[in-house]
This record gives C-alpha cells, sequence and structure tokens, in this order.
C-alpha cells in the first residue's frame, strides 16, 4: 500500500518530524455526529509518540502584533464550519481560543486530512498569523486575526464516541454527567477562565497579606475529633487508644482555630494567614461542599472595643463598629478592594456598611440580608389596637410586614402575589372594600376578635402608608431574634428569586458588602448540632468567641441568651462570606464557658487543655477571621454553585463521581484498623 507523508514546511530554525498519514484507515463513526462518518479516513487515527516541536504561542495570547509572523500552536481542535472557499476551525487552549483557516482548494492532501481529525483532538498547528478583513473582525484579543495552517502534527486523536462534547455550550448533559467525566468539562472555556481567576486572587491575597506583614503559615490537617460546632470526618490509624484499647482516630481539621490561636499565643507570628483546605461532614448545598478553602487570618493584639465602645449599646439601630478587632475590619477591607480593582477593576467604597443582628434580623429577617433591593420589615406590633397587642405581649411575639407597593411595576407587583410562600406567612391585598379594616382578613390577627370600625386600624395604615392596590405580607415571631433567618426574611427572598426568574426585577451590579455584628454569644443548638451539644446552650460562632466588654458581667451572672458576642460576617449581596470574632484570651473566662454555660465534661474539654494552657502562659488579646474562598470566587466568577470554582468539586450529597469516592474498603484493610464491617 503507498502511503502519504505529512511534510511540514518551516522555518530554517524549526525542525518539524515527519508524520504518516495513512491511507483509508477504518474507525469507528461518532453517534453524536461531531465528526465525519465516512468509514474510511486518509490519516492514521493513532497518538504521535515522538518528538514534536515547542509551540510559539498559546492561542489566547495571538493578536495583531503577531501578523506576518509564523507560529507554532498546540492546543484542542473544535468542529469545523465551512466558508465558500475557505474552512475555519477553532483551535482552543486554555489562554483561549483562535481561528484557523485552511483553503478547501489548497492541493495538499495532508492538509485537507485536517478535515477528518475527530472533534476535541490534540493537535499541533504551524501556520502564518493573517489580518482578517475589516468586515470580519471581532472583538476580542484573537477576534481580528486567523492563522492560515500550513503544516499539523494530529498529537492524540480523540475519541469520536465521547460521552459529550465541551465544546458545545448549546448541547450539555446534565451536572451529573458532567462531574462524571469533569476532565472533559473542565475544558469549557467558562471553568477553564474560573479556574484563571481563582489564580488571579489568590496571588493578589498573597501579595496584599504579605505587604501587610502577615507570615502565611502551614497548620496540621489531622487534628483531634473535638466539640467545635459540625460533624467531623473522621480518619482510622492503626494505632489503638490504649486507656480503651480501641481504635484511635484522626479527625481533618474543620478550620485551623486552635492551631492559628496557639500560633498568636506562642509569639511565633503576629499576623498569620493561611489559605487553608477545610473539612466539614456536611450535607451538600449550592454554596457548601465537604472540602472547602478558605482565606483564614489571625492577628495580635486586637481591640476589645470599638472607636465608639463608651457609646450607649441600646440605641436603635447603631451603625458604627461598637465592638473589637477595628484592625481585622481593617485589612480585611483593604484586601477586599485589592481584589475587585485587581480582578474587576472596581473600586469600592472606604467603608463597608455595618448592621447589627439585632437589625438586620428586624428589617430584613435575615442574619445575612441582601440590601441591594427593598422590601423593609417593620414591626406593628404597637400599631395596633391595645387588646391586639396584649395578645402579642403575653406570647413574647410581635407582628410585622412588608409591603409591595403600587409604586413597583405591575409586574413585581404580580410576581409577589404568585411567588412560593413560606408556611408561616400569609398574603393579604388591600382593596378600596378593605382598605380601613383589611388585618380583619388575616388568621394571624384572630378575625374572631371583635372589630371596631375605621378607627381599630388607622395606626397600622397611616405607619405603612398604604393604598389600595398594595400587597401585604404578614408572619408573627418571637420577639427576641433567633437563628439566621424569619419567615419574612425568607418570603423576601422567594420573591425576589420568582422575580428574577421572570425578569420582573434588576439589581444593582454594583456589589454590596456589609458586616453584621454583635451576634448573640450563644443559641439552643441547632438541629444538626444536637448530638454535640445535647440539648445545651451552644455557640453561635464558636466556643472561643470573646464576649461584649460591657456584657461580661452577664457572662457570669447567668443573662446567657442576653451576652453578645464580639463576632462579625462580612455579607456580599446577602451572602455570607466570611466570619470571625475577637478570641477570649483569659483562660478562666475561657474554662467558665466550656464549663458552666456549654456544660463540657472533663472528655469534652480535653481537646482544648493546650489552648487553655496556652491562654494562662501569657497569650495576647487576639482575633482573626476566615473568609470563604469558594462563595467568594463563584460570587467573582457569578455562578449559581460553587462547584463551578472548584476544579474537582463532590456532588451535593458529598460524592466525587470522577474519582468514585467515597469507596467501600476490604475487610482485611478494615481489620489492620481495629474496624469491624457491619
Amino acid at each position: 500500500m503507498r502511503h502519504a507523508f505529512l511534510r511540514v514546511c518551516t522555518p530554517s530554525h524549526l525542525v518539524f518530524p515527519r508524520v504518516r498519514v495513512t491511507s483509508f484507515i477504518s474507525y469507528r463513526p461518532s453517534r453524536l455526529n461531531h465528526s465525519s462518518s465516512r468509514p474510511n479516513l486518509p490519516i492514521s487515527l493513532t497518538p504521535h509518540s515522538a518528538p514534536f516541536p515547542a509551540r510559539t504561542h498559546t492561542c489566547g495570547t495571538l493578536s495583531t502584533r503577531d501578523v506576518g509572523s509564523r507560529v507554532v500552536l498546540t492546543g484542542w481542535l473544535l468542529p469545523e464550519r465551512q466558508g465558500k472557499l475557505v474552512s475555519f476551525f477553532p483551535l482552543k487552549d486554555s489562554s483561549g481560543t483562535v481561528q484557523l483557516v485552511l483553503s478547501r482548494s489548497d492541493p495538499k492532501p495532508e492538509l485537507q486530512a485536517l478535515k477528518h481529525v475527530p472533534v476535541e483532538s490534540s493537535v499541533l498547528i504551524q501556520g502564518r498569523v493573517l489580518l482578517r478583513p475589516p468586515s470580519a473582525r471581532r472583538s476580542g484579543t484573537t477576534g481580528e486575526i486567523d492563522v492560515q495552517v500550513e503544516s499539523f502534527i494530529l498529537l492524540n486523536p480523540a475519541d469520536p464516541a465521547m460521552p459529550f462534547l465541551p465544546s458545545n455550550p448549546y448541547n450539555l448533559p446534565n451536572e451529573e454527567l458532567r462531574l462524571k467525566y469533569r476532565h472533559l468539562d473542565l475544558r469549557r472555556s467558562v471553568l477553564t477562565e474560573n479556574l484563571a481567576k481563582r489564580s488571579k486572587v489568590a496571588h493578589s491575597v498573597r501579595n496584599f497579606l504579605y505587604d501587610e506583614g502577615f507570615v502565611e503559615v502551614e497548620t496540621p490537617i489531622l487534628l483531634r475529633s473535638s466539640v467545635e460546632g459540625a460533624r467531623e470526618f473522621l480518619v482510622p490509624t492503626r494505632t489503638n487508644n490504649l486507656a480503651s484499647n480501641s481504635p484511635a482516630f484522626y479527625a481533618l481539621q474543620q478550620s485551623p482555630q486552635q492551631p492559628k490561636q496557639l500560633l498568636i499565643a506562642a509569639g511565633a507570628v503576629d499576623r498569620y494567614f493561611q489559605i487553608a483546605k477545610c473539612f466539614r461532614d456536611e450535607d451538600g448545598r449550592k454554596d457548601r461542599q465537604p472540602e472547602f478553602t478558605q482565606i483564614d487570618l489571625e492577628m495580635a493584639y486586637v481591640s476589645w472595643g470599638g472607636e465608639n465602645s463608651k457609646n450607649d449599646l441600646k440605641s436603635s439601630w447603631p451603625r458604627d463598629w461598637r465592638i473589637g478587632a477595628s484592625q481585622v475590619r481593617t485589612v480585611v477591607e483593604s484586601m477586599i478592594k485589592r481584589i475587585w480593582k485587581e480582578v474587576e477593576n472596581v473600586e469600592l467604597p472606604h467603608q463597608f456598611q455595618v448592621m447589627t443582628y439585632r437589625e438586620a434580623m428586624s428589617r430584613f429577617g435575615s442574619d445575612k440580608p441582601d440590601t441591594r433591593f427593598g422590601l423593609h420589615i417593620t414591626d406593628i406590633t404597637r400599631e395596633l389596637p391595645a387588646e391586639r397587642q396584649n395578645t402579642f405581649h403575653q406570647s413574647n411575639e410581635i407582628l410585622e410586614c412588608f409591603v409591595v407597593s403600587q409604586s413597583h411595576s405591575p409586574e413585581f407587583v404580580e410576581a409577589s402575589r404568585n411567588c412560593e410562600r413560606d408556611p408561616a406567612a400569609e398574603l393579604i391585598i388591600v382593596t378600596e372594600q378593605n382598605h380601613s379594616d383589611w388585618p380583619l382578613r388575616s388568621n394571624i390577627l384572630d378575625s374572631s376578635s371583635p372589630a371596631k370600625g375605621d378607627i381599630e386600624f388607622t395606626n397600622v395604615n397611616r405607619k405603612l402608608k398604604l393604598k389600595p392596590g398594595d400587597t401585604v405580607w404578614l408572619a408573627k415571631r418571637s420577639k427576641m431574634s433567633k437563628g439566621g433567618s424569619t419567615a419574612l426574611g425568607r418570603q423576601r427572598l422567594q420573591l425576589l428569586e420568582y422575580a428574577l426568574a421572570k425578569g420582573h426585577i434588576t439589581l444593582p451590579e454594583k456589589p454590596h458588602f456589609l458586616w453584621i455584628t454583635e451576634f448573640p454569644l450563644f443559641t439552643r443548638s441547632d438541629d444538626d448540632k444536637e448530638v454535640f451539644a445535647k440539648g445545651r446552650w451552644t455557640s453561635t460562632h464558636h466556643p472561643f468567641t470573646a464576649p461584649l466588654w460591657q456584657d461580661v458581667a452577664a457572662l457570669y451572672g447567668g443573662e446567657v441568651e442576653a451576652v453578645r458576642g464580639q463576632h462579625y460576617d462580612l455579607v456580599l449581596n446577602g451572602v455570607e462570606i466570611g466570619g470571625g470574632s475577637v478570641r477570649v484570651h483569659d483562660a478562666n473566662m475561657q474554662n467558665h464557658i466550656f464549663t458552666n454555660i456549654l456544660q463540657l465534661n472533663e472528655q469534652e474539654k480535653a481537646p482544648f487543655e493546650q489552648l487553655l494552657h496556652a491562654l494562662r502562659c501569657g497569650a495576647p488579646p487576639h482575633g482573626g477571621i476566615a473568609l470563604g474562598f469558594d462563595r467568594l470566587m463563584s460570587i467573582l466568577c457569578k455562578t449559581a454553585s460553587i462547584r463551578d470554582v472548584i476544579a474537582f468539586p463532590k456532588t451535593s450529597v458529598g460524592t466525587d463521581l470522577l474519582f468514585k469516592s467515597p469507596a467501600g474498603v476490604a475487610a482485611d484493610v478494615l481489620k489492620q484498623y481495629g474496624i469491624k464491617p457491619r
């Protein structure tokens, strides 16, 4: 059989090997029709396992400056598009895409063989950079140029029966299949760009923190199990617990909390940081993964009170930073501003807004409020008739509402009436007929109570400035704010989600950063933490958070519910992206919290012995924060899920479809760890 040879014509300074192209090699046609269906092709579909020239450029970096130059490119060949006289082939690598042109009238059969290379194959291209005609020029670095193909090498052909084509964004399979073949999914430009942006942000963070005098320190991932909060991942060892003769386990760190506090207590570093891997055995959601990354900071000698700490802490809606760790605030705000300037070219405000937990829950019904839109919640209990006020007072509850007025667009008003309803929320439409007594239509207000005509609810209407056509959402709740959201807070977000999906509202592009401060230091156990807290008080943040100095007396006096913590969350567009606190540096106070409030027994306190000892050895006042790197990147990349900014994420239930984990282990392996299968 005669063989044709692909001879690569090169400049004198480049030497290319010859690649044999065998005629009429049979192969299985693609079931996805993304390659030619001809049964015989004039090209050998075998990987090139021989030397080949080094590339001179990456695809996405070519520009008009390179016009006339001969270049060597490598990348993945995308589907052909045919013009009248030429064929166009996009060539993609991690830097971007450039368009190849190949004249169909070119007599060289070795060049025409490019048409028969399967889509997504890895190829090497030699060609000349051409300037496109003015009418064909597009925006973008490579939008004004083409590369005329002079020769090519098929480095590795793609299987024509690949499960999907990452180059076709309009025909992608479901996420489950894409996670199973994540190595293909990562070829999509959007994911490639997300990873590149993630790297750029990490670089910006490191440079900023180095400039601010922070020292990067790696802390252990394998630690001891403790009752810090969420469930842990346990790692068995072949070493038995000598006391009980039972298997001994490490726990993967939930955060570097104790190690970083010990670093500060030791005086080894004054300012610590780490881009840390953390692990929590929690059910997955769009903003959670069992393993995640956080930007972790800790600083020595942080303050224990704000600049206005002498002001009355009982004022209605204070907006100043009245807790300690103002130094942490300054560093974080400056770092965030640096990121947005370098990555997004956006100037952020000089200081971020501050809001107390109490105000956030009262006005927005959430401890991470989205302040990009209105619909503020109003407490109308005091505007009710006296007998109705007494009813709420006796049950220690309040009545609150938010109003969707006619001043909104008709589409938004309609959305407010058709969105999904929270079970504890109630909707009432104000009309001409019920304007004076619309609350009597409320099941929450108990319509069986005797009405008193128009006078009864005049104060409510006056406060809300209600008009016929307005929509009122009502709900009652405990007078003391608890948890992370209220019924109206959830309803407010459901309305927003529905209106956004229908295109009835547009949110501002400018990011809304917000600090939430003065959380309750302790709360009753969440459902997912009941296994640890056993119905006792639990730390809202973690057990190392210091109280406000004004509430220290309440801490020791048993007024647990009244104690506020020096805890601060950073919220961006309604998403919590970080949380931190001033730490307890007094060993006696820390032990009081462990023993008398959290009611930890000696076994539960054992994992904290080294921390208590360090506090007794002159540990300085200190504080820090951890920023969720994955969540931050999800917002910067405008993705619906943090899975789109992580190279190899888990599913929403914590499984890895690519590496097929978690997986079972043979019984003889378990035996080495003293573990018996069920």
